[in-house]
């Protein structure tokens, strides 16, 4: 991994909009408004409120990935950033209340992270998990499965193509090396992330157990450990590797709670203040989160490593996915390799 100072495709539309099928509280619909422009209606079909997290999620306002596009059976490229998540501490901001019966609408445009310059039929959809808190507190209390209705829609490719080119240009790109303490701590977590990955790959060829408690089958051990191996090799050098690791804020995205992000097309991962600040090098403590772990989670991030989406934070919501979804899940790879360091 240089310092300057997918797993496969989903396989069908129908996979990833199964998520949202087991009797969530959540209806999602989404709709075209102009050219590539979408619209999210979130409706709580539930009886009580939802103190629901946003950041990281389809409700938040980084550029992080909303929806799912497909042309054809193939699912396009997502362009925009990856992050992972401190899982304490939250303030209230970071949560958006939705009443029973009620509904919330998010509108954002699909060809600021994605590539619609072909112009003609996309379809669009989201899935996931949106962590919740009780009314009277910011601690996570579980986790919500939602898929949405997939949208058909006619893109014209060069106004598109100008929705991207304008947001790339708002971006101040600030391309800083890590040095000092944040220098050394960094060059710490790629080797301890060597460490973990290398116990994890062994382990996942060996534990079938553990691989089905965060992967949820028995049999896709030697698809983890390929994945793990891979880190491995990312992370054990930092003068050479496929990525860049930043310690300045290149995207603008290390608002509250964000660790670390990785921009998969840009193959660059920026470990963000709170990097520092709140997680220690490692942790004894089963699925807590140190540096180590954040390292390896967002390099499973990279396209060349797995290309892993963020579909659920935290073993509770990792642990509700299925298989196809964990092994596209990079706190599943993460939570993973702390139990098998820690001992879970």
């Amino acid at each position: 991994m240089k310092f300057l100072g997918n797993i496969a495709l989903l396989a069908s539309l129908a996979s990833a909009a199964s998520m949202g099928k087991r009797a969530s509280p959540l209806d999602v619909q989404i709709e075209q408004v102009g050219n590539s422009g979408l619209k999210a209606t979130i409706t709580n079909t539930g009886a009580e409120s939802l103190k629901v997290l946003k950041t990281g999620t389809i409700l938040d306002s980084a550029p992080v990935e909303k929806v799912q596009v497909f042309q054809g059976s193939s699912k396009l490229d997502f362009q925009g950033i990856r992050l992972r998540i401190s899982n304490a501490g939250f303030e209230e901001e970071a949560f958006q209340t939705i009443p029973a019966g009620q509904a919330i609408e998010i509108s954002f445009d699909a060809a600021e992270l994605h590539d619609l310059a072909a112009t003609g039929e996309y379809d669009f959809v989201a899935s996931g998990v949106l962590s919740y808190a009780a009314a009277d507190s910011t601690e996570i209390a579980g986790a919500i499965p939602y898929s949405s209705n997939t949208l058909t829609a006619q893109v014209d490719g060069a106004e598109a193509v100008q929705v991207r080119s304008a947001f790339l240009n708002k971006r101040t790109v600030v391309q800083s090396g890590c040095t000092g303490t944040k220098l050394t701590s960094t060059r710490n977590a790629e080797t301890a992330c060597r460490s973990f990955a290398a116990a994890a790959s062994s382990a996942a060829l060996s534990n079938s157990a553990k691989v089905n408690e965060y992967f949820k089958s028995t049999s896709v051990g030697s698809t983890v450990a390929a994945v793990f191996a891979r880190v491995v090799s990312e992370c054990g050098s930092s003068t050479s590797g496929v990525s860049r690791t930043y310690c300045t804020d290149v995207y603008g995205a290390c608002s509250s709670n964000v660790l670390a992000y990785t921009l998969p097309s840009g193959s660059y991962i920026v470990n963000c203040p709170l990097f520092f600040s709140a997680l220690p090098a490692t942790t004894s403590t089963c699925h807590a989160q140190d540096q180590a772990t954040t390292t390896l989670h967002e390099t499973t991030h990279l396209t060349q490593i797995a290309g892993t989406d963020d579909l659920g934070y935290g073993y509770t919501a990792a642990t509700r996915l299925s298989s196809s979804q964990a092994l596209n899940n990079a706190d599943s790879y993460a939570l993973f390799a702390n139990a098998i360091h820690v001992g879970c």
